[in-house]
C-alpha cells in the first residue's frame, strides 16, 4: 500500500494536493507579468462577427502580438469562403504579404489554420492556434477524458467510464489517446481510445499500477510506469502494448516519462535524490543522469518541447505553492521559473512554437487550463467556468 501511495502521489504529481488557503481564488483574467518589448503591432478583423471575435481572441492571447486599431505593422483580414474554408490576407504598408485559403474540419478549425499561416508570415514562429487539447474534467460527475480546440470550442466528452480517468496523452497523428483509468478492475490500467471509432481497448493491465503512458514522437513506442515487479519503474513497449521492456532498476519511485523530440532519450521524475527531481536517460536503457535544475526541492511533470528541443517544462515547488519552470540545455541560465500564477500552476504541455504552453491553474476548489507565454509570463485562461475542474492537459500540435 505504501508503494502505491508513493506512486500515485508522484505519477499524478499534484492533482490531488490542496492549494494554499491563503491564495487568491478569484479569476484575474489575463495576467501580465512583464512587457515584451518585441511585440508586433497588428490589426486583425474578420468578415463575420464570429470570425472577427475568434481573430481578436487568438491574437490577443499570443504573446508575440499587440492589437491596435490603426497604425499596425500588419493588417490581417480573415474571410469565410466556404463552410470549412477561410481565406487570410496579410498586408504591410499596403503591400501584399500573404493571401491563402486554409481548409479545415469546420469553420473554426479552418480559421485557426489560417491564423497559423498569418503567424508564420508575420513573426516567423510556428503557429499553434490549430492545436487540440485532451484533458480531464468531472463535468459529467466523474473525471473523464475530453477533447477540444485550443480555445475550448468543439468540446467533446470521449470517455464514459464512470471511474477516475487520468493523464490522457495524444498519439502523434492525433487519432488516438492513451490514458489511465480505474475502469472495471478498480485498479489503474492503461487504455487506448481510437478517436475515429471511439472504441476503447485495454493497452496494458499488469499486476500493480499501470500509469503515465506516452507515445514516442514517431508513434512506434510507448513509455510508461509499471509496478508489477514490485517497484514503480519506467518501461517501454511497442505501439500495440507488446514487447514490454524495463528501462530503470532503482529502489526509488519513477514517474511521468516523456520522449525527447528525436525519440532517442527519456526525461522522467524520480525521487532517487530524496525528493522528486528530473532525470534523462537513453530510450534503449543505461544509466540516468540528473538534470542540474538547482531550482527547487520538488521538480516533476516534465514535458520536452518539440518546437524547441533544447527546452523542458516542468512543475516546481515555489514558496508555499507550485509554478512552471523551464530547463534550457543551451541557455546560460538553464533553469528559470516562467509562471507567476496567483495560485498553483502545474502540469505544463508545450505548444508548437516552443515558446507557449498550456498548464493547469489550481486553486483550493477549482482547476482551469491556461495559456502561458514563457518569455513574458503572460497568462490567459482558456477553459470556461462551466467546464468544471479541467486539468491534466495534453496538447496535440498538427
Amino acid at each position: 500500500m505504501n508503494t502505491f501511495i508513493r506512486l500515485f502521489v508522484l505519477a499524478i504529481a499534484l492533482t490531488a494536493a490542496t492549494a494554499s488557503a491563503q491564495r487568491d481564488p478569484h479569476d484575474l483574467g489575463d495576467l501580465f507579468i512583464s512587457a515584451d518589448l518585441h511585440t508586433i503591432a497588428v490589426h486583425v478583423s474578420g468578415s463575420t462577427p464570429e470570425i472577427n471575435t475568434l481573430a481578436n481572441l487568438a491574437f490577443k492571447a499570443h504573446g508575440r502580438y499587440r492589437l491596435v486599431t490603426t497604425g499596425g505593422a500588419y493588417d490581417i483580414q480573415f474571410s469565410q469562403v466556404a463552410p470549412s474554408q477561410v481565406q487570410v490576407n496579410v498586408t504591410k504598408g499596403g503591400a501584399n504579404v500573404l493571401s491563402q485559403v486554409a481548409a479545415g474540419t469546420s469553420m473554426r478549425n479552418a480559421f485557426f489554420r489560417a491564423a497559423d499561416l498569418a503567424v508564420k508570415a508575420t513573426s516567423g514562429l510556428k503557429g499553434f492556434f490549430s492545436s487540440r487539447l485532451t484533458f480531464i474534467s468531472d463535468y459529467s460527475g466523474h473525471p473523464e477524458v475530453f477533447t477540444s480546440d485550443l480555445f475550448f470550442g468543439e468540446v467533446k466528452q470521449i470517455t464514459h467510464d464512470n471511474a477516475q480517468a487520468m493523464t490522457p496523452r495524444w498519439s502523434p497523428d492525433g487519432g488516438k489517446i492513451l490514458y489511465t483509468s480505474f475502469y472495471k478492475s478498480g485498479f489503474p490500467d492503461i487504455f487506448l481510445i481510437d478517436l475515429n471509432t471511439v472504441q476503447r481497448t485495454t493497452f496494458v493491465s499488469f499486476k500493480g499500477t499501470n500509469s503515465g503512458a506516452r507515445f514516442s514522437p514517431d508513434g512506434s513506442q510507448v513509455a510508461m510506469v509499471l509496478s508489477g515487479e514490485g517497484n514503480p519503474e519506467i518501461y517501454v513497449c511497442n505501439a500495440q502494448g507488446r514487447q514490454v521492456s524495463r528501462r530503470t532498476r532503482t529502489p526509488s519511485v519513477e514517474a511521468s516519462p516523456c520522449f525527447s523530440p528525436d525519440g532517442s532519450r527519456l526525461v522522467f521524475t524520480s525521487d532517487a535524490a530524496g525528493s522528486p527531481q528530473l532525470y534523462v536517460m537513453a530510450v534503449a536503457g543505461g544509466s540516468a543522469q540528473r538534470l542540474p535544475t538547482a531550482i527547487s526541492g520538488y521538480c516533476a511533470e516534465p514535458d520536452w518541447s518539440r518546437g524547441d528541443p533544447n527546452k523542458i517544462a516542468f512543475t516546481v515547488r515555489s514558496s508555499r505553492g507550485f509554478q512552471i519552470a523551464t530547463y534550457d540545455f543551451s541557455g546560460k541560465t538553464p533553469t528559470k521559473v516562467v509562471s507567476k500564477a496567483p495560485m498553483d500552476a502545474v502540469e505544463p504541455s508545450w505548444l508548437a512554437d516552443g515558446r507557449h504552453l498550456v498548464y493547469t491553474e489550481r486553486a483550493a476548489n477549482s482547476r482551469s487550463l491556461c495559456l502561458l507565454d514563457t518569455e513574458t509570463g503572460k497568462s490567459t485562461r482558456l477553459s470556461p467556468p462551466s467546464l468544471r475542474q479541467a486539468s491534466q492537459v495534453s496538447v496535440w500540435n498538427p
